[in-house]
């Protein structure tokens, strides 16, 4: 009975590991984000990858249409998988009565990585099928983005950075000692790179949540150390700054991205251009916190403070967009937020994005900043089968890739399936 046992598991595995089904996507219209627009397309899938890309006048291969799965999409635009590029997915709360995020019980890691599940399965549903996880405690990204990788787990492509390295408690190095100088810099960027890091990410000012301020506090030679370890170990770099000092240093001593700043000086932001770092601005995080102050037990005084951070962030990024910056979609999301990841979407363009333009910051721009630009960020052969599905035109109105989601592929797995078939 146990050999029996043992043989029927090998057969098991060795079947997971057998070449998925080919499926066929019959798309209304797909936008396949290298700005071609194609009617009436046709994609087929092999196993987590894109084969081909074309119209429904082009023959499909009759080895390939044996066995597939068609699935019908003629009815919705098709776009790329979109990628958020900041996030904190094991920042959850249960909402349970008499909580906030802020007070609530204190969960072992292995119990964060279970729930947080729940923030990984809300962003799928909003069709974000990558994202750049900046700061977590005791490894637990690393531990989400291994799972996912393995299969174990249903979530978005995770590009991590564990710690973030600050100099305030809580924002420290992975072995718990607030950076100081250049070495300790070092060392502690060495640390996130061996635990499995993707990124590195620095807390270069005050700032965060309830916290408006933007007081920088690592120097430019702390900054630069940093990037040089990261780089040389073909590892990126980014900064959390909520106010300009901070970038000012960051972009000098090369960072990969700016996340936040506000106020960013004429200046930098030509450098920014020139070099190619990226800027997150995540507008729409502090609104979400306005919107959310009771549950999440603000104080009415802060509701101002977040509108009028909000306010600032938008304008920087105006100022970034005309002085030709890489701008990428991230929504900062924590706790409640994941599920409302693509608002990010209204608030570039508002920043004077088109709608066409927005997508592309979190489609192709987005793929760039994680150096993925060759397998994410479009449909096309050889890309990751990261596809979504929503019910009108968001060349028009971005606003459909916020509110009509039907339908999201990731890696050739349909995760999210709200058409009518479905429901068959």
């Amino acid at each position: 009975m146990g050999r029996m046992l043992v043989l029927v598991l090998i057969l098991g595995w060795q079947l997971g590991l057998a070449k998925a089904a080919t499926t066929i996507l019959h798309i209304g219209k797909l936008i396949d984000g290298s700005g071609q627009t194609i009617p009436n397309a046709v994609v087929v899938v092999d196993g987590d990858h894109i084969l081909s890309v074309g119209r429904s006048t082009d023959a499909v291969p009759a080895a390939l249409l044996a066995g597939a799965k068609v699935v019908d999409l003629s009815d919705y635009t098709v776009i790329p998988g979109l990628i958020d590029a900041h996030t904190h997915v094991t920042f959850y709360w249960d909402q349970k009565p008499g909580t906030t995020p802020y007070r609530q019980a204190h969960l072992l890691p292995a119990e964060t990585v279970f729930l947080a599940q729940e923030n990984a399965h809300k962003a799928l549903e909003c069709g974000v099928t990558t994202i750049r996880d900046l700061n977590a405690t005791d490894y637990d990204d690393i531990a989400m983005r291994n799972l996912i990788n393995r299969g174990a787990m249903v979530g978005p492509r995770m590009f991590v950075s564990s710690y973030g390295l600050g100099t305030r408690p809580g924002f420290v190095s992975p072995t718990g000692y607030p950076i100081n100088g250049e070495a300790e810099m070092m060392k502690a960027v060495r640390e996130v790179i061996a635990s499995g890091a993707d990124w590195v990410k620095l807390f270069a000012s005050t700032g965060g949540t309830q916290d408006l301020s933007g007081v920088q506090v690592f120097t430019y030679e702390e900054m630069k150390a940093a990037v040089e370890v990261a780089h040389l170990a073909g590892k990126r770099v980014a900064v959390h700054t909520y106010g300009p000092a901070a970038a000012r240093d960051a972009v000098k001593a090369g960072v990969d991205s700016i996340e936040h700043a506000n106020d960013i000086d004429d200046e930098t932001l030509a450098t920014m251009a020139r070099q190619g770092i990226y800027y997150v601005p995540t507008i729409y995080h502090n609104k979400f916190y306005a919107d959310n102050a009771v549950p999440f037990g603000f104080p009415p005084s802060e509701v101002e403070s977040f509108h009028k951070f909000a306010a600032e962030n938008l304008e920087t990024t105006r100022r970034a967009l005309k002085a030709g910056v890489k701008v990428a979609m991230g929504s900062d999301a924590v706790y409640t937020l994941f599920g409302n990841n693509t608002q990010e979407l209204t608030e570039l363009v508002k920043a004077g994005m088109t709608p066409a333009q927005a997508l592309a910051a979190a489609t192709t721009t987005g793929a760039a900043l994680l150096g993925q630009e060759h397998t994410l960020g479009k449909v096309a052969p050889g890309f990751y089968a990261d596809m979504v599905a929503v019910k009108g035109d968001p060349l028009s109105d971005v606003q459909v890739v916020i509110d009509h989601v039907q339908w999201v592929m990731k890696a050739g797995v349909v995760v999210v399936d709200r058409t009518p078939q479905a429901k068959r």
